[in-house]
C-alpha cells in the first residue's frame, strides 16, 4: 500500500475547524461521499446535520483522513493528537508558517514544530486547500469548486501548488474527465513527487497534470516518471519561471543562455514529462492524453468545410513537429471519388459544403479520408450558438465522422476553431465515444505536440537517472584561456597549439616558433571579441608584433595561438552547475551573437551520444553541419564526441561554469577544435 493510500482515498473523515470545516462536511455529503464523516467541534452538536465531536478521542473511529482547519498553533497540536490515535494523514489548511521565506523566524519555528508533530503520519500543506477525490466523492476541501462525481470510467489526476488555479481548473466546461484535484501548499512533509506516485497508482486515473512552481526532488520527480512509464499513465506539467531574467553579471555566454527554467526544461524532456506554456493548452493536453493516449507519431489529417480553416490548420503545424502529410494517388483518388470533379483533394482537406447535412455522403468522404496512418485525424467543427441557433445541421457531420474512425480503427478530434463554439455537452458525448473535443486550433497544436513528445520519448529506453546532486564547496576560481585550455587538452580534447607570452617579443618568438597563421589574445579578459582583445589570421611577424603592442596592455598577458583552418561551423559548448540538477550542458549556435541567437538546446549531464546529436539536430542552424547549400560537410562524429568529452570533464571536474566559444568543426575527416575557453570552477 502506497503511504498516502488511506488520506488519498479514505473511508473515514475527520473535519477540524469553523467556516472552513463546515464546508468540507457540506461538500462530501454533497458530492455522495459513502463513507464516515466526523466534524470536530467544542461547542457545536451537529455541522450541516452531521453529529459533531468535541475533540480526537472522542470521535468513533481512527480517521484515514483529517481536513485541519484550525489557526497554525492549534493545528499542530491536532495533528499530534491524530498521529497518536493512528491516523492515515491531515491536509493542513492554516498559513503562517515557512510560506513567508526562510527569514521569517516564527513561521520557521511553527513548521519545524508541525513536522515533529505528524512524524511519520502524512500531512499535506500547511497553507494548503486540499484535496478533491472525485472517484470516490471524497472532499477535503474548504471551497466551491466546479467538478462532478467520476461515475464509473477514468479521468485525470491534476496536482498544483496554487489553491486558486485548482479551483479555476474545476471550473472548467472542455468535457475533461476530473478524477482527482489536489493541491501541495508548502510541501513541509510531503513533496510534490510523493503526492503524485500517490495519485497514479489510482487504476482509476488515466493521466496527470502538474502546474510546478518549482521541484521538491530530482530523485523523487525520476521515480514518479519511471512509474507513469510503468502503468504507461502520461504526464504533462505547466512549470512557471520562463520569465525569469538571466544571472545578473554573468561571465561566461552560458550563464546567460542556460538559466534554472533551461535545466528545469531540460530534466522534464529527460523524464518524458511534456511541458505547455498555458492553462488551456494544459487542459487540452490533458483530454487528448486521457482519450487518445501518448500519439506513435506526428502525422495529422484534418477535414473541414472551409478552405479557410483548412489554411489555419496547416499554418498552425508550422515550425512544430507536426505534419500534414500529402495524400498518394490512390488515398487522392479515394477521396475525390466522393467528392466530385469541383474539390481539390488536399491534406488539410476543403470537402466544400456540397455535402453538408448529406449523412451518407460525408460518411463516405470522412471514410475514405481518414487513415490509421495518421496519428490523428481531426474534423475542424465549430457549433452555432445553442441559445439563439439550432445544431441539428451539425449532428449528421458527427455521426458520419464516428462513423469514419470506427470503420478505421482511427484516433479522431473534433477541433472547435474558438473555445466558447464547443457546447460542454458535446464535448463530454464525444469523450464518452473515444474521440477526443479539443478547444481552440492553436491549443489543439500544442496538445498534439505534447502528446507526440511523450509517445517519441516513450519508444526510447528511459535515460540515466540524474539524481539529487550535492552543492558545489570551496573558493571560486576564474581561469585564464592558456590554463583551462592545457587542462582540456590533458583530457583529450582537440586544442590548437599556443604559448603564453608575457612580452611583445615573447610573443613574435612564440609565433615562430608556432608558424603562421596565428591568433593573438589578451589573457584574463572575458568577452575578447566584444573589448577588441582577439585578433585572428595574423600571417607575418611585423603583424604580430603591432597586434602585441596594442593587445598587451589590455590584459594580464599574451596568449599566441594556431589559427584553426577549414571550419564549416561554429558551435558554443557550455557549462553551468544548477543547484538543483548538477552541471547542466548547453550547445548551440556559437561566436559573438550567441545571445542574440538564442539557437540552444540545454541538456543534463551525463548525456548520451544519441542525446547529443538529438540536441544538435534539433538547432536551427544544423543544416551548416550537413553541407548547407553545396557546403563542405562538417565532421559531425567529431563535433558529438569532443561535446560527449566536455561533458565528461565537466562531471569530473568542480566546475562552476565552462564556457567554449566557439568549438569550430572543421570539414568531415578535419575533426572539431577548442577556438576558446573560460572555466570557472571552485578550490576546496
Amino acid at each position: 500500500m502506497h503511504r498516502l493510500e488511506r488520506l488519498l482515498r479514505p473511508r473515514s473523515i475527520a473535519v477540524f475547524g469553523g467556516s472552513f470545516a463546515a464546508n468540507v462536511v457540506q461538500q462530501c455529503r454533497k458530492m455522495g461521499f459513502a463513507g464516515e464523516v466526523w466534524p470536530v467541534h467544542p461547542t457545536k452538536p451537529e455541522v450541516h446535520g452531521v453529529k459533531a465531536y468535541r475533540g480526537v478521542d472522542d470521535l468513533p473511529g481512527v480517521p484515514d483522513a483529517a481536513f485541519v482547519g484550525v489557526n497554525r498553533l492549534l493545528t499542530i497540536d491536532i495533528v499530534r493528537q491524530l498521529r497518536e490515535r493512528g491516523a492515515g494523514g491531515a491536509i493542513c489548511f492554516a498559513a503562517g508558517f515557512l510560506e513567508a521565506g526562510a527569514d521569517d523566524a516564527d513561521g520557521a519555528r511553527l513548521q519545524d514544530e508541525l513536522l515533529a508533530a505528524a512524524g511519520d503520519m502524512p500531512i499535506i500543506g500547511p497553507n494548503c486547500y486540499g484535496l478533491i477525490n472525485y472517484a470516490d466523492g471524497a472532499l477535503l476541501w474548504p471551497d466551491q469548486h466546479g467538478g462532478e462525481r467520476l461515475e464509473g470510467g477514468r479521468g485525470v489526476a491534476i496536482l498544483t501548488q496554487s489553491s486558486n488555479i485548482a479551483i479555476n481548473m474545476t471550473m472548467q466546461k472542455r468535457g475533461l474527465p476530473l478524477a482527482y484535484v489536489m493541491t501541495a501548499g508548502n510541501q513541509a512533509q510531503t513533496g510534490l513527487s510523493e503526492l503524485a506516485l500517490g495519485l497514479i497508482e489510482d487504476e482509476r486515473v488515466s493521466a496527470l497534470g502538474l502546474h510546478i512552481e518549482g521541484f521538491d526532488s530530482v530523485t523523487g520527480l525520476e521515480k514518479l516518471a519511471a512509474r507513469a512509464r510503468e502503468l504507461r499513465k502520461p504526464i504533462v506539467a505547466m512549470k512557471v519561471g520562463r520569465s525569469e531574467q538571466a544571472r545578473a553579471g554573468a561571465l561566461s555566454h552560458t550563464a546567460s543562455l542556460a538559466g534554472s527554467d533551461a535545466a528545469s526544461d531540460a530534466f522534464m524532456r529527460r523524464l518524458g514529462i511534456a511541458r505547455v506554456d498555458s492553462i488551456p493548452a494544459f487542459l487540452e493536453t490533458l483530454k487528448l492524453l486521457h482519450v487518445c493516449g501518448p500519439l506513435p507519431g506526428n502525422k495529422l489529417s484534418s477535414m473541414s468545410c472551409s478552405g479557410g480553416e483548412a489554411s489555419v490548420m496547416a499554418d498552425a503545424a508550422e515550425g512544430r513537429p507536426l505534419v500534414f502529410p500529402k495524400l498518394d494517388d490512390a488515398h487522392r483518388a479515394s477521396v475525390k471519388e466522393t467528392l466530385g470533379p469541383l474539390v481539390a483533394v488536399a491534406n488539410p482537406l476543403d470537402y466544400h459544403t456540397f455535402i453538408w447535412n448529406n449523412e451518407d455522403a460525408m460518411r463516405q468522404t470522412f471514410t475514405a479520408m481518414v487513415s490509421d496512418r495518421f496519428d490523428l485525424n481531426a474534423l475542424v467543427l465549430d457549433f452555432p450558438r445553442n441559445d439563439r441557433c439550432s445544431d441539428a445541421d451539425w449532428q449528421p457531420t458527427l455521426r458520419a465522422f464516428r462513423a469514419a474512425l470506427t470503420a478505421k480503427s482511427a484516433r479522431g478530434a473534433v477541433v472547435a476553431s474558438m473555445p466558447e463554439n464547443m457546447p460542454e455537452g458535446e464535448a463530454k458525448a464525444l469523450v464518452a465515444q473515444g474521440v477526443v473535443p479539443l478547444f481552440g486550433i492553436g491549443e489543439t497544436m500544442d496538445a498534439v505536440e505534447a502528446a507526440h513528445f511523450i509517445g517519441a520519448a516513450w519508444s526510447k529506453p528511459a535515460s540515466t537517472a540524474v539524481g539529487d546532486r550535492a552543492a558545489l564547496v570551496g573558493e571560486t576560481q576564474v581561469l585564464d584561456e592558456a590554463t583551462a585550455k592545457a587542462l582540456l587538452r590533458e583530457d583529450g580534447l582537440n586544442v590548437p597549439a599556443g604559448i603564453v607570452a608575457a612580452s611583445v617579443a615573447d610573443a613574435v618568438d612564440a609565433a615562430g616558433k608556432i608558424g603562421f597563421p596565428l591568433a593573438l589574445k589578451a589573457l584574463g579578459v572575458a568577452h575578447k571579441s566584444e573589448t577588441g582583445a582577439v585578433r585572428l589570421n595574423l600571417r607575418d611577424a611585423d603583424t604580430v608584433r603591432s597586434v602585441a603592442e596594442a593587445l598587451l596592455p589590455l590584459g594580464t598577458g599574451l596568449f599566441v595561438e594556431k589559427m584553426i583552418e577549414g571550419g564549416v561551423a561554429e558551435l558554443i559548448v557550455g557549462i553551468t552547475h544548477d543547484a538543483l540538477f548538477g552541471p547542466v550542458m548547453t550547445i548551440g549556435t556559437g561566436g559573438v551573437l550567441v545571445e542574440l541567437l538564442q539557437d540552444s538546446a540545454t541538456l543534463l549531464l551525463p548525456a548520451s551520444r544519441d542525446e547529443i546529436e538529438r540536441a544538435l539536430r534539433g538547432l536551427k542552424m544544423f543544416p551548416l553541419l550537413e553541407g548547407y547549400r553545396g557546403r563542405p560537410k562538417a565532421d559531425l562524429r567529431a563535433a558529438i564526441e569532443a561535446i560527449a568529452k566536455i561533458g565528461a570533464f565537466a562531471q569530473a571536474e568542480n566546475i562552476e561554469e565552462l564556457d567554449i566559444n566557439p568549438l569550430i568543426v572543421c570539414g568531415e575527416g578535419k575533426g572539431a577544435w577548442i577556438a576558446d575557453a573560460l572555466l570557472v570552477r571552485r578550490t576546496q
